[in-house]
C-alpha cells in the first residue's frame, strides 16, 4: 500500500508517513470509477426542463389555407414546429431517467478514488486540526503543504473533517480555494475532481475503531440476540398453547351437542 505524507498544523512534514488503510484502498478499475462519476453528475441536476409540443401551444387549430390551388406547400395548423411560435419537436418532456448504482459499487468506487489519489500523491493527512484557532494559521499551513508537495497554493484544497473537529469549519470557510466536507459524506466524485485532499487524522482513527469491533461489543451483541430469541420463543409457545386450548373447547362443545 502507498504511504501518505502527514503534516502538523504548522505545515511541517513528519518523517514517518501513514499507510493507506486496507478498507480505504482497492484495485483501480477506471470503468467502474467513470460509471460512479457519471451517476453523481447526473444526480446533481433535477432535469425538469420541459418544452411545449404542437398540441400544447396556444394557436389556432384551423388549416391556414386550402390544400390545393395556391401553388404553395401543403400545411395544416400554424402550431406545427416548422412555423415561428409553433411547438418544439423532440424536446425534453420533463421526465428524468434516474441513473442508479448499488451500495457495493459506490463503496468500491470510493476506495478506488482514494487509492488513485494516494498513487498520484494528492492525498495528505494533517494531525491536530482541533488546535486551529485562526484562519491565518490555516492559510500558512496550506502554503507550507503546497511548497513541500510542489503544488500551487492557489489550487483547490478539499478538507475532509472528522465529526469531532467539525468546528474547524469556522476557520476554513473564508478561504477562497478551500472546500470543506465531512469525512463520512465523501464520495468518488468529490475525491476524483479535487486537486489535493487533506484528511483529518482523527477521521481515520474513528474509521479504524468502527472497522475493528472489540470483544466486549461482540459479547453484548450476542447477549442481545439471545435475549430477543428467547422472547420470541416464549411468545410463540404462548400463542400455540392458546390455539390448542381453543381447539379443545370447541371439540367438547361439539361432543355435548351430539
Amino acid at each position: 500500500m502507498s504511504k501518505l505524507s502527514t503534516y502538523t498544523i504548522k505545515g511541517i512534514k513528519k518523517k514517518t508517513g501513514i499507510d493507506l488503510p486496507k478498507d480505504m484502498g482497492a484495485d483501480i478499475n477506471m470503468r467502474l470509477l467513470a460509471q460512479a462519476i457519471r451517476v453523481y453528475e447526473d444526480r446533481k441536476h433535477p432535469g425538469l426542463s420541459k418544452i411545449k409540443s404542437r398540441s400544447e401551444v396556444t394557436a389556432s387549430k384551423k388549416k391556414i389555407y386550402r390544400q390545393k390551388g395556391t401553388g404553395r406547400a401543403r400545411h395544416g395548423k400554424i402550431s406545427a414546429p416548422i412555423f415561428v411560435g409553433g411547438g418544439k419537436a423532440h424536446g425534453p418532456t420533463g421526465v428524468k431517467r434516474v441513473l442508479f448504482m448499488s451500495k457495493k459499487m459506490k463503496e468500491k468506487a470510493l476506495k478506488m478514488a482514494f487509492s488513485l489519489k494516494a498513487k498520484e500523491g494528492k492525498l495528505v493527512i494533517v494531525d491536530g486540526l482541533s488546535a486551529l484557532k485562526k484562519t491565518k494559521d490555516v492559510v500558512q499551513m496550506i502554503k507550507q503543504i503546497a511548497n513541500s508537495e510542489k503544488i500551487n497554493s492557489k489550487t483547490t484544497f478539499l478538507f475532509a473533517l472528522s465529526a469531532k473537529n467539525k468546528d474547524t469549519l469556522l476557520y476554513l470557510r473564508n478561504i477562497k480555494n478551500v472546500v470543506t466536507i465531512p469525512f463520512d459524506s465523501l464520495n468518488a466524485h468529490n475525491i476524483y475532481f479535487a486537486n489535493i485532499i487533506v484528511v483529518d487524522k482523527e477521521a481515520l482513527e474513528t474509521k479504524k475503531e468502527k472497522a475493528v469491533p472489540t470483544k466486549e461489543n461482540n459479547l453484548s451483541q450476542k447477549r442481545k440476540n439471545t435475549k430477543s430469541k428467547t422472547k420470541i420463543k416464549k411468545k410463540v409457545t404462548k400463542t400455540v398453547k392458546k390455539s390448542e386450548g381453543s381447539t379443545k373447547t370447541s371439540k367438547k362443545g361439539k361432543d355435548k351437542s351430539k
